[in-house]
């Protein structure tokens, strides 16, 4: 081979090695995405887009080597299994599926479609997986946060708020089925931080509103939003109940503040989601979910909404904006 022929051809081999790789062969493959909230949602479509950014740079190209296929649950947790059930029937190559009670549902309906959790609260415990390392069955992926996150919320709400006395703890039992083990941790580091918790199971944002007006009327009151679905998926009303009640909250997504909630402390989800397609495409080139060990974190932010804090009466003091990754004035 002449050595000019050799140079163009190892140039082409190593120009586009990634592409080579992900189109198997010439095959579409087909990932089912489950997602729990509306299609119209900007913050999920953001997600989705790192992902998918993602996907392309490992040389998944939409539309030619792989097909999504999405399936919006909506923020009512009754739809979750129904979705869950159409994902599976579907048969596609691989699931992303975003959340614990989904996650639950999927591996209700399959055993054997690869599925791949993006945001999880221990899978271990929840018997997702049988150990972080050696995951064991048809599931993998990221944790969302760590139940110890508990206690770094109590701490940054009391931070904010010194006078604070009681912390109310709302989650929708239906989509937080890890509740237990955030109480767990709550309880634990409330007395060290002079604070005493209460849990308060919701069904809706009616009875979240009916407890917020009943604790309005006590003063050195806080509240912590539980990460679950039915609580990230109404962002704007629940920081409105929050703000016409004047309580101050903490949240673990940012959405919240740049909703007018006082501020937000948890792992960068959008980073989940980019990193859940290396996941993805280990998979689809042949690796077993059995073998791919769960991954936590890496990314967190702080943010916080000094107007709102502001309209609380709130000093926020200047080490923790220091600290934070963001500050809304």
């Amino acid at each position: 081979m002449k050595r000019r022929k050799f140079i163009t051809l190892l140039g082409s081999a190593l120009a586009c090695p990634l592409a080579a790789r992900a189109q198997q062969g010439g095959k579409q493959r087909r990932v089912g995405v489950l997602t729990l909230y509306g299609e119209t949602n900007q913050e999920v479509q953001g997600w989705l887009a790192a992902f998918r950014e993602a996907l392309g740079k490992l040389g998944w190209t939409e539309g030619q080597s792989i097909k999504f296929e999405y399936h919006w649950v909506g923020v009512d947790p009754s739809l979750i299994q129904q979705a869950a059930k159409d994902a599976v029937t579907s048969r596609p190559d691989l699931i992303i599926s975003p959340s614990s009670p989904a996650t639950a549902s999927l591996l209700q309906q399959t055993r054997t479609i690869p599925i791949v959790f993006v945001q999880v609260v221990d899978p271990v415990g929840q018997g997702f997986v049988d150990s972080l390392s050696h995951p064991g069955g048809n599931a993998t992926g990221l944790v969302n946060l760590e139940t110890s996150m508990a206690g770094k919320w109590l701490e940054l709400l009391k931070e904010v708020v010194p006078r604070l006395r009681r912390v109310v703890i709302p989650f929708n039992p239906g989509t937080t089925p890890y509740a237990d083990l955030y109480l767990h941790y709550f309880k634990s580091t409330a007395p060290s931080l002079g604070v005493e918790v209460t849990a308060a199971p919701v069904e809706d944002l009616a009875a979240l509103e009916a407890i917020a007006a009943t604790q309005a009327r006590e003063r050195e009151t806080g509240f912590v939003l539980m990460p679950s679905g039915f609580i990230s998926g109404r962002t704007k009303e629940i920081a409105a109940i929050m703000a016409r009640y004047s309580l101050p909250a903490i949240y673990s997504i940012r959405s919240f503040p740049e909703a007018g909630g006082l501020l937000s402390y948890g792992n960068d989800i959008t980073d989940n989601y980019r990193r859940a397609a290396t996941f993805v495409d280990r998979i689809l080139r042949g690796d077993r979910p059995s073998e791919l060990p769960v991954q936590f974190p890496v990314k967190f932010e702080l943010v916080v909404n000094l107007k709102t804090a502001k309209a609380l009466g709130l000093d926020v003091p200047p080490m923790l904006l220091a600290r934070a990754d963001e500050v809304i004035e």
